[in-house]
């Protein structure tokens, strides 16, 4: 059994297929997809397409590069939501400095709002951290929620240990099937095992063995898996087990649905 943490299936790139998306996926042994939201235009579909799949889970945020078409208004909406009964977490939130036109103040605002909506509702959080590990890890010193998942992490060793220090499980992904991404790799292998959740980021981050230009798919979760198998030294069936024992402890509610 995979579960996978992180995946946009309401993407554009998918088109209608979700249905087929899903079956795919649940026949290749992933039991559990959380879908996270990325801006108040999409929480509507989202949480519509879980409710058509009983595999699929929400989770409801406003994405640091959605934050130039939210509004303060989006929070109380944001709340509603929150109170779906099949929520899982907040997300996907957090900050992106990699893109450097985007607006820090006005994502670092929206990131606060929302961390202090996952205080409120003791709900985990789906965190988006592109070089930005270090100022999030900050805002979660000062709005201390319930933990969660820092989806696509690919920081330092000692910001991987702070990260889960505060509670936080570490997602790993397509990325990882690189053989030249020798520091991912290197972070996969020797990260504390209970540490670790897989991810697809479906359709973005595509793994190595999918040809240029194809989509993601979480489908493709086990043979992503496969790859953190073969750096830590476990079989399939133990990197099955403990990273889905590891999403259980980072997001509560799904164990219980």
């Amino acid at each position: 059994m995979f579960i996978d943490t992180h995946c946009h299936l309401d993407a554009a790139e998918f088109g209608a297929d979700q249905a087929e998306l899903v079956s795919a996926a649940n026949a290749a042994g992933v039991s559990r997809i959380v879908v996270p939201s990325v801006e108040r235009a999409n929480f509507a579909t989202v949480a519509e397409l879980c409710q058509g799949h009983a595999t699929c889970f929400p989770a409801f945020g406003i994405h640091p590069m959605y934050v130039d078409n939210a509004t303060p208004e989006d929070l109380p909406v944001l709340r509603e939501y929150l109170t779906l009964p099949h929520t899982v977490a907040v997300g996907e939130i957090g900050l992106d400095f990699f893109v450097e036109h985007y607006d820090r103040a006005r994502q670092e605002f929206f990131f606060v709002e929302q961390l202090k909506l996952a205080k409120e509702f003791d709900l985990p959080v789906l965190l988006h951290l592109r070089r930005a590990q270090d100022i999030v890890l900050k805002y979660l010193r000062q709005h201390r929620v319930c933990g969660g998942i820092a989806h696509a992490f690919n920081g330092s060793h000692q910001q991987a240990e702070e990260f889960i220090k505060l509670g936080f499980k570490l997602g790993f992904g397509g990325a990882m099937t690189y053989p030249r991404a020798l520091r991912l790799r290197e972070l996969a292998a020797t990260l504390p095992l209970e540490s670790i959740v897989l991810e697809t980021d479906a359709p973005d981050i595509p793994p190595a063995f999918l040809e240029h230009g194809q989509p993601n798919r979480p489908e493709y979760l086990a043979r992503i898996a496969t790859t953190l198998a073969e750096l830590r030294g476990l079989s399939i069936e133990q990197v099955a087990q403990a990273t889905s024992q590891n999403t259980f402890a980072a997001l509560p509610r799904l164990s219980q649905m």
